[in-house]
């Protein structure tokens, strides 16, 4: 595998708020919500919300990411010359964590620099980022040959001790095979070992409800991402032009009835935004002080 990128984000991920239509979740939506029946899960960023300032200053953007309150960091992928190693000695001098990993299927030639980022970050949780769509999951024999292929991945990783988890975007909830969402073909036919990080924003604008989605994924949605936004489905999504997105808590989501549906089987929130309109650490430090200070999430 290459440890050369383009940061954008379609490079990025292969190797891994204004404009808000609809209203702000009132704060009547945590009457029915008690965060003292379970312990929140722990709180992370991913830091492809901040790929544009590391790509000139990584010691600099890490502190602020640190500076935040943030601990846990998943990581993906980082600039041209920078090895994993490096990177992973930035994180430590910025006092950082690995919470998860972004990374390629763990076949082929991919499977070293899978055991290798893992070794490096001291990193157990790693996660196919699943972009850009295949289109295997536009069939039945498609979908079931990638399952094939994830539950390899799955074993490959289990016998190195590690945990191999699969991210998605829209196509998951939002294409039909055989009458079927895809997402119900892997939630019914993957290994047991693999868990889900379930991208609730991406969930939401294939059309789905989040916390049905994450109360029926149950213990497997081991981790959320967390965003907020308009969530709503735009022609111009499958060309890597997302809406921007807004500090969590300040879009259409309803993230205490997330938490709720989760019910304590999420172990981590990943706070993510693919594109913002205004200052991207203002909107991180908003959406970290919304998941404390509502108890939606801990400090990991």
């Amino acid at each position: 595998m290459k440890n050369k990128q383009s940061l954008s984000r379609r490079n990025f991920l292969q190797w891994t708020g204004l404009g808000l239509a609809g209203s702000v979740i009132p704060s009547s939506a945590f009457s029915a919500f008690n965060p003292e029946k379970w312990n929140p899960a722990k709180l992370s960023v991913q830091l492809y919300t901040v790929r544009d300032q590391i790509k000139t200053d990584i010691p600099g953007t890490l502190k602020r990411v640190r500076d935040i309150g943030f601990n846990y960091v998943e990581t993906a992928f980082w600039p041209d010359g920078i090895s994993v190693q490096q990177a992973a000695s930035f994180l430590k001098d910025a006092g950082l964590s690995v919470s998860s990993s972004h990374i390629e299927i763990p076949i082929g030639d991919h499977k070293n620099i899978f055991l290798e980022t893992a070794a490096a970050y001291n990193c157990k949780r790693m996660i196919w980022h699943g972009w850009p769509e295949d289109k295997r999951y536009s069939s039945v024999d498609g979908t079931m040959e990638l399952i094939s292929i994830y539950n390899q991945a799955a074993a490959f990783a289990k016998s190195n001790g590690l945990q191999f988890g699969l991210h998605n975007h829209w196509w998951e909830y939002r294409n039909k095979v055989g009458g079927r969402l895809v997402y119900e073909l892997l939630l019914e036919n993957l290994d047991k070992d693999i868990f889900f990080e379930v991208d609730t924003y991406w969930v939401k604008v294939a059309g789905q409800d989040p916390a049905t989605i994450v109360k029926k994924l149950g213990s497997r949605a081991q981790l959320l991402h967390v965003k907020d936004g308009p969530a709503k489905w735009d022609d111009n999504l499958p060309k890597d032009v997302p809406d921007p997105m807004t500090a969590v808590g300040k879009g259409t989501q309803n993230f205490p009835s997330i938490v709720k549906a989760a019910d304590g089987n999420t172990e981590w929130m990943v706070v993510e935004m693919d594109k913002t309109a205004g200052d991207v650490f203002a909107a991180l430090k908003e959406s970290y002080d919304y998941l404390i200070n509502n108890k939606l999430a801990m400090i990991g």
